[in-house]
Formats: structure tokens, sequence, C-alpha cells
């Protein structure tokens, strides 16, 4: 779906451990430029491909890939889509985030307990060598280079002004992007909708949930019109008042 001038939001839909779940990148683009933000699940790259040539462009043709956090739904292809582009690509993310994604740490959610019941919870029918193959993914979820950091405040000379703003606390160096041109915030998992409503991350996947409610106020300064979450979609109700009632300002 098109939501401004150079914008388009991305659906990624699969089943997910028994259930169809859908995910929701950002794709921007103008003259030069084309950027995604985050990068769907491992294994998603075709999803993906298709969810992009659903806009009219491609894959291929991406210039940036900016990641807003470590979590394996946000750099699971990232690997896969750096291959596919048939140029160098840069890739934006905070340095906090970097050296999970790059591998040299592991992923601060995956610990061997959170693994085990990842693979517990599957349903019974899944063969069990679909299992092995999920455990191995967790134990060593794909990486890829971060080329270029960005610091929360920093502006991307790309596609009218992209301005990275810290919402740490869903992990320590947790990024939104603000898009200047048509005031749309791309929060990451700093935001959710659920039916319809803007709600704070949920407590149980936060790394530190009391940091993340606090690091609301950050999003305050921004006149914005719309919000992209990456689970639950579009959001496009009085957005800063909204965003005010959650962090209790």
């Amino acid at each position: 779906m098109q939501l401004d001038k150079g914008i388009h939001i991305l659906q990624v839909s699969a089943n997910i451990m028994g259930n169809t779940e859908s995910i929701y990148p950002t794709l921007m683009w103008d003259e030069d430029n084309m950027i995604l933000v985050d990068t769907a699940y491992p294994g998603q790259l075709s999803l993906l491909h298709e969810a992009i040539l659903g806009t009219g462009l491609a894959v291929h043709k991406l210039t940036s890939i900016l990641i807003t956090h470590q979590d394996l739904d946000h750099i699971g292809s990232l690997a896969d889509v750096v291959r596919t582009c048939s140029s160098p690509v840069q890739v934006f993310a905070s340095s906090i985030e970097k050296p999970y994604i790059q591998g040299e740490k592991q992923l601060i959610k995956l610990t061997p307990e959170a693994i085990a019941q990842a693979v517990s919870s599957l349903p019974e029918s899944v063969p069990m060598e679909w299992k092995h193959a999920f455990r191995r993914t967790l134990e060593n979820p794909p990486k890829a280079v971060v080329n270029s950091t960005i610091v929360a405040g920093e502006e991307l000379p790309f596609c009218g002004g992209i301005v990275a703003i810290d919402t740490a606390g869903h992990t320590p160096g947790h990024l939104s992007f603000y898009h200047k041109p048509s005031q749309i915030l791309i929060a990451g998992d700093a935001l959710r909708t659920v039916s319809g409503e803007l709600l704070a991350p949920d407590p149980q996947y936060c790394s530190d949930f009391n940091m993340a409610k606090e690091s609301l106020k950050n999003l305050l300064p921004y006149d914005i019109k719309k919000v992209i979450c990456f689970h639950g979609g579009l959001y496009e109700g009085n957005c800063n008042r909204r965003i005010s009632e959650l962090c209790g300002s």
C-alpha cells in the first residue's frame, strides 16, 4: 500500500509455528535511492521480493537497508537481500545493535531457555527434522555486515530526509525512523497495532519495558501523521496524542 509519495508499506505473510502471521516492512524511494526498513524472517526473501514487485520496484535495486533492531524477524533475510542486490548496499543500524546483527554476539532474546521453549511450542504435527532445523536456525541465526552505523537524531539525506529516533527498550539499541516528507513514523517494534489501536510494545518481548515506555517520549517532538508498526501495520489516528497517552506525558 502506497501511503504517500515515495513510501510504501509492505505486507509479508507466512505460516509461522502453525499460525498465519503478517509483518510490515517499509519501502522508501526517490530518484536516486531505494531503501528498505527491516528484512523479515529467515527464508522469506521470495516473499519480500514479491511484496516489493507489487510496488513496481525490484529488490535487487535497493541502495540502503535500515535495521530497527536485532530481532530475528527484522534481520532474518538481511544477508539474502544484500546478496541479491546488483550493487553494494549500505546497511544501517545503531552501534549497539551492530555486533548482534553481525553475529559477534548472540541475539539477546535467543537464550538457551528461549530456544527450548520455542521448539517445544511447535505443533506436534511438525516433523522432527523441521523441529531440528528450526532449532539450528535459532542457535545459529543469519548474520550480515552492518557497514554504516547511525545515531539517534541523525538525519539521512535520502528520500527527503529520514531521521533516526532512539526508541530503546524493546532491545537496547532499537531505532525508529521518521520520514520527513510524509510525516510518517516507521516504529519498528517500539509500537504495535492491535485491532486498529496503537499500543506500547508487549512487555514480554522487551529487554527493558520501562525503558521502552520512557523512550516513546522521544517521538513527541515530531509531527506524526501515520505510524507503521512492524506488527499490526498502519495506524492513522491522532498519533501524537495517542503516543503521549502511552508514555504518560
